[in-house]
């Protein structure tokens, strides 16, 4: 079987005694591709270190993350802006907008997704969102700003319900589902009861949320089995089929041979 993780922080210092282990355990168990959003400013160096370490596995986005965004985040976009424009990523990623800390930058949060977005129709890449707390105003900037433009992406972590999720998908995205899908009562379980797997792609968010049984541990990308796994229980499929089909998925939207 063959799996693509879709959303993996690995460059983070939770990775760095052993990171070497922790992608030969994704490879081992399958993973063919890493793909790495950024998160600010400080994070490109290391994450490019480890794209180039692993060339063709790691495979890195570029973006400011919504909660880096700050009182300083103009200087910080322009920063993010060149290093996407001057070098080769895989998509725009992770953007968007975050209401579950703090409101207090909603508006610096609405501009740099807007940024972010037009970049994607720029460079034509694929856009990685989150979402957290925050459907209604992100569709509003897809809607409002967007209406005629040709965007597609992901919807990391999908935190709507199957209303959401198709609305996603008119507009040319794929759902990310990672581990939370495993938790008790999750919403994402009966999400995914309703969502045909031809819209699903799989994801991590190593280090965190790590899928039942490592909830409370450190994420990483072997663990993707886990999320499959009840993807199929859900189903009621084979795991052979959720992964065929989910990288199939993540291929396409990534333009992965």
């Amino acid at each position: 079987m063959e799996y693509i993780d879709t959303h993996a922080h690995l460059y983070l210092k939770q990775f760095e005694k052993d990171v070497n282990d922790v992608v030969d355990r994704a490879l081992k168990q399958g993973v063919k591709h890493l793909l790495l959003p950024n998160i600010d400013v400080e994070s490109v160096q290391p994450m490019m270190k480890l794209a180039e370490k692993f060339s063709g596995t790691c495979l890195p986005m570029m973006a400011l993350h919504p909660t880096s965004v700050n009182r300083y985040y103009q200087q910080d976009l322009e920063k993010i802006k060149k290093h996407l424009f001057s070098n080769t990523y895989i998509a725009v990623g992770e953007t968007g907008i975050d209401l579950y800390w703090d409101k207090t930058f909603l508006k610096e949060q609405t501009y740099s997704f807007e940024q972010h977005l037009q970049w994607s129709v720029e460079l034509n890449l694929p856009v990685v969102i989150h979402s957290r707390k925050s459907l209604p105003q992100i569709f509003d900037v897809i809607n409002t700003s967007f209406k005629q433009e040709s965007i597609k992406g992901v919807f990391h972590c999908f935190p709507g319900d199957i209303t959401q999720a198709e609305k996603a998908i008119e507009k040319g995205f794929f759902i990310g589902i990672g581990g939370v899908v495993t938790y008790k009562n999750s919403e994402m379980s009966k999400l995914v009861k309703e969502l045909p797997l031809k819209h699903i792609v799989l994801e991590t968010d190593s280090p965190y949320l790590p899928p039942v049984p490592y909830r409370g541990k450190r994420n990483e990308s072997a663990y993707i089995k886990h999320v499959a796994a009840k993807i199929a229980e859900i189903k009621n499929i084979t795991i052979e089929e959720v992964a065929s089909v989910t990288t199939g998925n993540a291929k396409m939207i990534f333009n992965i041979d």
